[in-house]
């Protein structure tokens, strides 16, 4: 990626990656005062100092419903715009990434294990979905036994961001470490991800189907009452209708 130029001011965004190089390790969770600064530096963020475009804005709009693919290998419909996924860093510390979502789009429920992340709304609205797991773990095993096992998990957020608004965090525990998200109008999302999946570091992505409380109720389960507020989850291979494509970051040079 190109350096950015030492005389002239730093962009916004070129901020944001020096204070991730700086201050984020490898294997390690950021401390609360560095997630504080970034978030900080994240909220001053918007469409135009990553290049983003109002053409590109309605460019992403879609159709709003998807279209059938060939049902020789069981897909299932796929929406009629792909998310368009962006790199702007990838490194042992930190990705940093943006999303850009058609209407209606959806990257369906997944985890982030051991990981921080960081998420700004650069325009549009979003409806975010999402869990942490129940501790300790409470596990059920279906009686049909060609289905994995489901644990119970807690809702951590349901809302819709809509831009501008504040960056959101997740932790590796809090904060709803698993999530959804729905494009309720054409969106993007900048992601900032610490430390990066890494599968042999144990950090891989699971997707997961949600059911009601109400599905794998018993007894003992530690609801107090609220089964509003609890999901089972069970891990499923990762969704055919996930529909993505590699775009080109067009916004200002980032680098050391």
């Amino acid at each position: 990626m190109a350096n950015s130029s030492s005389s002239s001011p730093k962009t916004s965004i070129q901020v944001v990656y020096d204070t991730c190089n700086n201050n984020l390790l490898p294997e390690t969770s950021p401390p609360p005062q560095v997630i504080h600064d970034l978030s900080s530096k994240l909220d001053t963020i918007g469409p135009a100092d990553v290049g983003l475009t109002e053409e590109q804005q309605e460019d992403d709009r879609g159709h709003g419903f998807g279209f059938s693919m060939p049902n020789t290998l069981g897909r299932v419909d796929r929406w009629a715009q792909p998310i368009t996924y962006v790199e702007l860093n990838e490194s042992e510390s930190f990705t940093m990434c943006i999303f850009r979502f058609p209407t209606s789009s959806v990257i369906p429920l997944h985890d982030h294990p051991g990981m921080t992340v960081l998420s700004k709304v650069l325009y549009g609205s979003l409806h975010v979905k999402a869990f942490d797991w129940v501790e300790p773990a409470c596990i059920k095993i279906p009686k049909d036994t060609s289905r994995a096992p489901v644990r119970l998990a807690k809702l951590s957020v349901d809302k819709v961001l809509s831009a501008p608004c504040k960056t959101s965090v997740l932790y590796p525990k809090t904060g709803g470490n698993i999530h959804c998200f729905t494009a309720v109008t054409s969106c993007a999302v900048l992601d900032i991800l610490t430390p990066p999946y890494e599968e042999s570091s144990g950090r891989k992505c699971t997707y997961y189907r949600d059911y009601s409380y109400f599905s794998f109720r018993s007894g003992d389960d530690p609801v107090n009452g609220k089964e509003d507020e609890y999901a089972w989850l069970e891990e499923i291979d990762t969704p055919d209708d996930l529909y993505m494509r590699q775009g080109t970051y067009a916004g200002p040079p980032i680098g050391i």
